[in-house]
């Protein structure tokens, strides 16, 4: 397992200014080598306030959108209008102000999509197929982005619940997840573990707690994050706030 190294700013806003100003530079790298470039993104407050940054920021303009695909570690099986869905959020703050085709856009499955939760899951697998590499039925993502939750959850891998700890498959359907809604589909760990860069966004005094115990090696059925792991950088970027129980040793200050 790569070693964690954490990234503290000041406050949310900062936060996902300094998230977005790394991303836009890592995207500005990785497309100029002219290959497809696949970022995994997350749900939530602080990953739309990053792509809303994104959006904002004076290079955006200059990326070669057409080499980049954007999926998602886990969305909720809601209708596709629906504020819920993770999706909808990444469009409104990125998506829908960038020369971005509409098929490098590789949205889960709707519930007014005239699919079962079941076949949304094995849809999505199917199109992760698509781009497999090294063997694989999934791609490698070049970046992941993960928002954790106070449980220590991580996409909709939740604590002392069996997707957890399964490795057999792509995509799973979670049924009574805890959080609601209660239907999602999500990646499993071995599909986010096989990206290159793994970026945790972690803001908030609520979240403190679970990236302590994640830190300090928690197992993954007690705290899934601390199953994440890329296959390179695994970097948790977090605000004041949140890094109360971070030790010292820990901090990055020059990522």
């Amino acid at each position: 397992m790569t070693e964690r190294r954490v990234v503290v700013l000041p406050d949310k806003a900062q936060l996902a200014e300094g998230v977005a100003n790394r991303f836009v530079g890592r995207l500005a790298q990785l497309t100029q080598e002219g290959r497809a470039v696949h970022v995994s993104l997350t749900g939530g407050s602080m990953g739309s306030a990053v792509l809303a940054s994104v959006a904002q920021h004076g290079w955006a303009p200059n990326i070669d959108w057409s080499l980049v695909h954007f999926w998602w570690s886990d969305e909720r099986f809601v209708p596709r209008a629906d504020p819920e869905r993770n999706a909808g959020q990444a469009r409104a703050a990125l998506l829908d102000h960038i020369a971005i085709p509409a098929e490098n856009i590789h949205e889960p499955a709707a519930s007014d999509d005239d699919l079962s939760l079941d076949e949304a899951a094995v849809a999505y697998a199917a199109e992760l197929a698509r781009f497999g590499v090294e063997g694989r039925a999934w791609p490698s993502f070049d970046v992941c982005f993960l928002g954790v939750g106070p449980d220590g959850h991580i996409a909709s891998l939740f604590p002392d619940h069996d997707e957890v700890l399964v490795t057999d498959a792509a995509v799973l359907a979670v049924r009574e997840s805890p959080k609601p809604p209660p239907e999602r589909v999500t990646f499993t760990l071995p599909v986010i573990n096989a990206s290159a860069d793994i970026w945790m966004v972690v803001a908030g005094s609520d979240k403190a707690s679970a990236l302590g115990l994640m830190l300090a090696g928690a197992g993954i059925t007690s705290v899934p994050a601390g199953g994440a792991a890329g296959t390179g950088d695994t970097v948790v970027f977090v605000d004041q706030d949140a890094a109360s129980d971070v030790p010292d040793d820990l901090i990055d200050p020059d990522y």
